[in-house]
């Protein structure tokens, strides 16, 4: 279950009769526990309650009690011993008048009238298999509101199916954006009496909703005929009583769909809610999934923490605002400088969506204007900020709707909040017409036109807020010597995801005449930010890690840094989005670009800043080196190969069982069968096995009838598979590539965990295969294993390889041949090969453990950490003399080296 669906089932169950016998299964149940589990803690099986409640073990122990007793249970279920044995997270008490609640492992409690226990839901999510952040335990109403929202577009779709179709879409989400508006006036004194449009609705509409449509339209109607034209406008008495908006709002149609009498309910159960509640920086990014199908199973989940958010912010200017802020003191005329600079600031998002982020950039620089109002004496003073700075594209039109009415709102509650309620309905209606927010697709869309960094933008005027056309912004926007700031969080989507139009737009960015390939979609809007802040400004954006790693980095940061741009600020890798289970959440970075020596640099970590001179592409401290791919290594090392790809639907590789069920039925199958490893294999030391077949073995292979039906699906699978299975048509019984070695080979996982504090790899003999899904050195020397497992070459490997969320992604093209490497001497090598045989020997010594279980961070055995750390210092010595200080100081030389090794010999 999402959110939504829990605030709903919750809501219904304070709503129904109490019945305390069954409170703790349908509570329980409401959170999405399985009809299993339920079952058995009704029976007994499960429940470990001490009290005659009910106590599931690692969850929750609740208990009903009599009238006024609730206190008391509260203290009897914290203090009893079978909560403390089986380790439940939460205790509950209730009487069915009051509740009450404690989570024992972060603290929360909860205290409140019974019919009010779902607002706090938030609290109980973990019950949901959904891990809580602040703002999901923060944000039940506008929880509740997409909710019962969602369902009122649901219902409203049954009655009016052509709604739902492409041509009616925008339609039906302008017509949500006028309720949602219409709901938040009524309940903030925008409207001069309280729920003046949910009391109208439900007072002239019938009871079977047929005449529903007909109220609402006449009330839009209302909405968009100024004071001075009523007279002629023929308006119902009962819809004259609601003031002029305007603004684009309620200009054009106002057709709406009609309702049934559920939709009529639901309508009204939608404007009982406290709407003062809401908050524009969640809200939008969740109400936004209600016009997505594809999204809706995920209701309640769709939004962006403001901290996540500030990562961008902050160092792109509030950092430096607030530290002028801090600097102004009370000089009064320091303080109208910053207010002056203040107002001419844009912030920009080319790919906006409900407008999270230009929300928060709003709302943290009115908190600034309002603290240099008040030590200036002028805490009620109008602002002078404009809700049109702050721009933004969005290709989705309900979700560029949402956005500009989050920004609508977010300026109302900075008024009521800075300069009082009186002030702030005073000047609210009616809206202003301008538009500042374009629906289209921002890589195809001029950005200059649209939020121009300097000057005079589009002259184009509108009356129509909500109506955009796709080409431009619609606003006389003027501001010479303002500061321009773009941020976001665009589309990441990988090169084989994307869609024959996505590609479209990439390819129509690039400058020379070669395709885009293996590039995430996100770097379009690298490449457009680039060249949009030539003219002035700078930009951070959400992206990816992939972006600054791997293949993507020659391909992407070139044209960055040819435009005279330099990364001034960067985010490790952090996890963007929410801690809900069904939501994946991503690993991302962050890059701040500016030009050339305009600003100070900064790496950010888990809660550490660093100061630094130069960030290199791969958001590391360093000179601007970008690595390109390399067929052969630069260094004198050995070359490294993939493994032997079997391009076989799985017919060629067998399990334990299968190898020993096929060698009882067929012993002469012996010769055809090798062992084969794998990334999986190496780390977790599990068995598989492949059928190994030379040309001179094809006959024994073909007489064996388990192996020829084998080798048929093969020869089927190429036959109708991809291009490249059809040069192995004639070899069924072979592996697409076939590579192995005479002595030994030196294996190397391609995906590995980041946890570990050294590279996996193994030694293995000439008769174990290599697997498409590892790489490896075929007949090296030993010491190559020693350069492989040493921390200078992980470093290395995490910087400037392509990963999988966070864990290690290795190439040999990237990770080993571009690897830079010192000239060994033959006493070198003998050193480097006594070391890695202290690791295997080491290794040797806990047999039969795995490398998994060796290279535990926290269980790795005293021996072997000895033995790598012998091996660091030994290659440590031989790059600089010493043992590094850090991870920092060998990156620095790492790039040196490879950019001497690079450089080109001039003729």
């Amino acid at each position: 279950m999402n959110p939504v669906e829990i605030e709903q089932a919750i809501s219904d169950l304070a709503e129904a009769p109490f019945d305390a016998a069954e409170f703790p299964y349908a509570f329980l149940e409401a959170f999405g526990r399985k009809a299993t589990e339920i079952k058995k803690l009704r029976k007994g099986d499960t429940n470990k309650s001490d009290l005659g409640g009910v106590l599931q073990r690692n969850n929750i122990h609740m208990a009903t009690c009599a009238p006024g007793e609730v206190s008391q249970t509260l203290a009897a279920l914290k203090d009893s011993s079978a909560t403390t044995k089986h380790k439940a997270k939460f205790i509950l008490a209730t009487d069915g008048q009051t509740f009450e609640a404690e989570d024992l492992i972060g603290g929360d409690t909860v205290a409140c009238a019974y019919k009010d226990f779902p607002d706090s839901f938030g609290v109980f999510l973990p019950l949901a298999g959904i891990s809580t952040v602040k703002q999901i335990k923060e944000s039940a109403f506008d929880i509740k509101a997409t909710g019962r929202l969602n369902r009122l577009y649901v219902e409203l779709l049954k009655d009016n199916p052509d709604w739902g179709k492409a041509e009616r879409r925008h339609d039906m989400n302008h017509f949500m954006a006028r309720l949602i508006f219409c709901f938040f006036a009524e309940d903030t004194d925008i409207f001069t009496t309280a729920d003046l449009f949910t009391g109208t609705i439900d007072r002239m509409s019938n009871r079977d909703g047929t005449n529903t449509h007909e109220v609402i339209s006449e009330i839009f109607r209302a909405m968009n005929v100024a004071t001075k034209d009523r007279a002629g406008a023929n308006l119902p008495r009962w819809a004259d009583a609601f003031p002029y908006v305007n603004g684009g709002l309620f200009s054009g149609s106002t057709e709406v769909p009609r309702f049934s009498k559920i939709a009529q309910r639901y309508l009204s159960h939608i404007g009982g809610l406290d709407w003062t509640k809401i908050n524009p920086d969640i809200f939008g990014s969740m109400i936004q999934a209600v016009a997505d199908e594809g999204e809706r199973s995920v209701l309640g989940m769709h939004y962006t923490s403001v901290p996540n958010i500030l990562k961008v912010l902050n160092p792109l200017f509030l950092d430096d605002l607030n530290a002028a802020l801090e600097e102004a003191g009370d000089n009064a005329r320091k303080l109208l400088n910053l207010r002056n600079r203040i107002a001419k600031i844009r912030v920009f998002d080319p790919a906006c969506g409900s407008g999270n982020f230009l929300v928060i950039a709003y709302k943290q620089l009115r908190a600034i204007e309002a603290e240099i109002n008040r030590r200036r004496g002028e805490a009620d003073r109008k602002t002078d900020i404009p809700l049109t700075n702050f721009r933004g594209i969005e290709i989705r039109d309900f979700s560029a709707e949402i956005a500009r009415l989050a920004l609508i709102i977010a300026e109302y509650q900075c008024d009521v909040t800075y300069r009082g309620q009186k002030e702030a309905l005073a000047e609210f209606l009616p809206l202003d017409s301008q538009n500042w927010i374009t629906c289209g697709n921002a890589l195809r869309l001029d950005w200059l036109a649209i939020c121009p960094p300097t000057g005079t933008g589009v002259k184009v005027k509108a009356d129509d807020l909500f109506q955009t056309p796709l080409d431009q912004a619609q606003i006389d926007f003027e501001n010479e010597g303002g500061e321009t700031y773009v941020c976001g969080n665009p589309p990441y989507i990988g090169d084989k995801y994307q869609t024959k139009e996505q590609k479209s737009d990439l390819n129509a960015l690039v400058r020379s005449k070669q395709k885009v390939r293996a590039v995430d979609y996100i770097a379009g809007w690298f490449w457009k930010a680039s060249d949009f802040i030539r003219m002035g400004g700078c930009f951070a954006f959400v992206s990816t890690n992939s972006i600054c790693q791997g293949v993507q980095v020659p391909l992407v940061w070139p044209r960055v840094f040819g435009n005279g741009q330099e990364i001034f600020f960067a985010h490790h890798n952090f996890l963007w989005g929410n801690n809900a289970s069904k939501n994946a959440q991503v690993t991302c970075i962050i890059a701040g670009v500016a030009a050339k020596g305009e600003r100070n640099k900064a790496i950010y970590g888990l809660e550490v800043q660093k100061s630094v001179d130069s960030i290199n592409a791969y958001l590391t401290e360093g000179a601007n080196v970008i690595v390109q791919r390399s067929s052969e290594p630069l260094s004198s090392m050995a070359i490294m190969f993939g493994g032997n790809i079997p391009r076989d639907q799985g017919n060629l590789l067998l399990s334990p069982d299968e190898k020993n069920e096929l060698l009882d039925d067929f012993p002469q199958a012996h010769p055809l069968i090798k062992p084969i490893v794998g990334s999986s294999e190496v780390i977790n030391g599990l068995q598989r096995y492949c059928l190994w077949i030379e040309d001179s073995q094809a006959d024994l292979a073909f007489s064996i009838p388990p192996i020829a039906k084998r080798l048929a699906r093969v020869h089927e699978y190429r036959m109708n598979g991809s291009e490249r299975g059809k040069a192995g048509l004639l070899t069924p019984y072979k592996f697409e590539r076939t590579i192995y070695g005479d002595v030994n080979s030196i294996v190397v996982p391609s995906v590995s965990s980041e946890k570990r504090e050294y590279l996996p790899c193994a030694v293995i003999p000439p008769h174990v295969r290599v697997s498409n899904l590892a790489l490896a050195l075929y007949d090296a020397p030993l010491w190559h294993m020693s350069i492989v497992a040493s921390k200078i070459h992980l470093v290395w490997v995490r910087t400037v390889c392509g990963q999988l969320e966070t864990r290690i992604r290795y190439s040999n093209t990237i990770g080993w041949n571009t690897f830079p490497v010192p000239k060994l001497t033959e006493k070198n090598r003998e050193d480097l090969t006594r070391c890695a045989e202290d690791i295997l020997l080491a290794r040797e010594a806990h047999f039969p453990a795995t490398i998994a279980d060796l290279y535990d961070p926290e269980k790795m055995p005293a021996n072997l950490r000895a033995a790598h750390d012998r091996n660091d210092e030994t290659l440590e010595r031989i790059y600089i003399g010493r043992r590094f200080k850090n991870d920092t100081e060998r990156l620095e030389k790492l790039f040196d080296m490879y950019t001497k090794m690079t450089k080109k010999v001039p003729a």
